[in-house]
C-alpha cells in the first residue's frame, strides 16, 4: 500500500508543479555523474573494446550508486515514517514528467502560432536530440509530435510501471538507464562503442512499458474522439517501423489518430540517420492542434495508466494474502 500512496501522491505532484528548473532533481545529479565517467572512460585514444567496458561499467556505477543512495537514504529514515513518506514521495514526484514534457511542447505551439520559427526551433532543441536549425513548421510541430509520443513512454509509462514494482528505488533505477541511453546512447562515432551497453540495456526495460503505453494510447484516441480505427491500423503496421525496437510503438499510434506521416531521415550531430517513416498520410501537414491533441492523449494516457498499474499492484498484493 505505501508503494501506491507513494507513487500515486508523485503523480498528483508532478501534475501540479512539472519540474521547476531551480528545483534540485536527480537526473541533473544523474547528468553530472555520466558526464564525469564518460570523460574519464571514454577517451579519443582507447580501443573499441577499452571503450565498451568503460561504457558497461559507467552502466553499472551510474545505476549502482542511484538507487543504491536512495535505498539507503530511505533506510536511515525509516525509524521516522512521515519523512520517509515525504522523501519517498519526493523521488517518486522526480521521476515522472508529464506536466513538464507538456508545457515544453506548448512553448513550441506559441512561437510557431506566432511565426516565430527561430525561437520554435531552439525551442525545440531543449526536448529532442536531432539539428533542429533548418527545419520548417510542419516539421518542427511534427518533431515536437515525435517526442512527446516517444516520451509517453520513456517519461511517464515506464517510471510509473518501475515505481509501482519496485517503489523510488525502482523508479530512480529506471530513470538512471534512460539518463544514460539520452546522453551516451548513440550511435556515432563517439559512442558507438562507450554507449552500446547503455543503449542496449534501455531497450530491454522499455520492452514492456512500450507496449503498454500503445494500447494506452489506442484507449485514449478512443476516449478523445480521434481516429481510432486508424491509430489501431497504423499502430498495429507501423509499430516496429523505427531504429529502436520501443520507440514506434507510441509514435505509430499518434500518427494513426491525427492521420500524419512521422519519422523519416534526421540529423544527428552532424550526420545523416535515415529512419523509416511510420504513418501513411504523407501529404497532410501538421499544424499546432495535432500537437496539441498529442498533449491530451499524453495526459489521458498518464491517468489510464495509473489507474491500470495501481489496479495490478492491488490485484498482486491480495493474490499474495
Amino acid at each position: 500500500m505505501t508503494v501506491i500512496w507513494v507513487t500515486c501522491v508523485g503523480f498528483i505532484l508532478d501534475l501540479l508543479l512539472g519540474d521547476p528548473p531551480n528545483w534540485p532533481h536527480p537526473v541533473k545529479m544523474l547528468g553530472n555523474l555520466i558526464s564525469y565517467l564518460t570523460r574519464h572512460l571514454n577517451r579519443p585514444t582507447a580501443t573499441s573494446q577499452q571503450k565498451r567496458l568503460g561504457g558497461i561499467i559507467t552502466v553499472f556505477v551510474t545505476i549502482g550508486l542511484a538507487s543504491g543512495l536512495v535505498a539507503l537514504l530511505l533506510k536511515l529514515v525509516q525509524p521516522v515514517p512521515v519523512l520517509a513518506y515525504l522523501i519517498g514521495i519526493y523521488f517518486s514526484y522526480t521521476c515522472i514528467s508529464t506536466k513538464q514534457l507538456a508545457i515544453e511542447a506548448r512553448k513550441v505551439i506559441k512561437y510557431v502560432n506566432q511565426g516565430d520559427l527561430s525561437h520554435a526551433r531552439q525551442q525545440l532543441g531543449t526536448i529532442v536530440g536531432r539539428d533542429t536549425s533548418q527545419l520548417n513548421s510542419n516539421e518542427i510541430i511534427k518533431a515536437a509530435i515525435e517526442t512527446v509520443a516517444e516520451n509517453t513512454s520513456d517519461g511517464v509509462i515506464a517510471p510509473l510501471c518501475y515505481l509501482l514494482l519496485a517503489g523510488p528505488v525502482g523508479g530512480i533505477a529506471y530513470k538512471a538507464v534512460n539518463t544514460l541511453d539520452s546522453m551516451i546512447g548513440y550511435q556515432n562515432q563517439q559512442y558507438q562503442d562507450f554507449g552500446k551497453f547503455a543503449a542496449k540495456l534501455d531497450d530491454w526495460v522499455n520492452y514492456l512499458p512500450a507496449r503498454l503505453t500503445w494500447c494506452l494510447l489506442l484507449v485514449a484516441s478512443w476516449g478523445l474522439r480521434l481516429d481510432y480505427r486508424k491509430a489501431f491500423q497504423i499502430g498495429k503496421s507501423d509499430r516496429k517501423k523505427h531504429l529502436s525496437p520501443n520507440s514506434a510503438f507510441a509514435e505509430a499510434v499518434v500518427a494513426g489518430a491525427l492521420h500524419l506521416q512521422l519519422g523519416g531521415p534526421h540529423t544527428y550531430f552532424g550526420q545523416r540517420v535515415d529512419k523509416p517513416y511510420i504513418g501513411d498520410d504523407a501529404q497532410q501537414i501538421a499544424g499546432a492542434q495535432d500537437l496539441s491533441q498529442t498533449i491530451k492523449m499524453l495526459y489521458v494516457t498518464a491517468c489510464l495508466g495509473l489507474a491500470f498499474l495501481v489496479l495490478i499492484r492491488f490485484i498482486v498484493i491480495l493474490s499474495w494474502k
